[in-house]
């Protein structure tokens, strides 16, 4: 069992409307880039597309470096990501 500072934690950014799908593909680049910039532990980002209307970007983060990126970056919503 992993500790709990240990944990992974999914940042989310939900994209909403008609360009949903192309504005969370966009988005998740920039959280690439943002990986890359910031030295960042991990280097998980992605995007998911529920409907022609609602898509998310997202950013996993190690639980202990999420203070201070959700305050840069203003995260929709975060949970604990689990690994399939």
């Amino acid at each position: 069992m992993e500790k709990v500072l240990d944990r992974k934690i999914k940042l989310i950014w939900d994209f909403r409307g008609p360009s949903a799908a192309k504005t969370a593909e966009h988005y998740q680049k920039h959280l690439q880039e943002f990986v890359v910039l910031e030295e960042l532990k991990l280097d998980i980002t992605g995007f998911q597309h529920y409907s022609d209307m609602h898509s998310i970007a997202f950013l996993v983060v190690a639980e202990f470096e999420m203070p201070e990126i959700r305050d840069i970056l203003k995260p929709n919503r975060g949970e604990i990501y689990l690994e399939d």
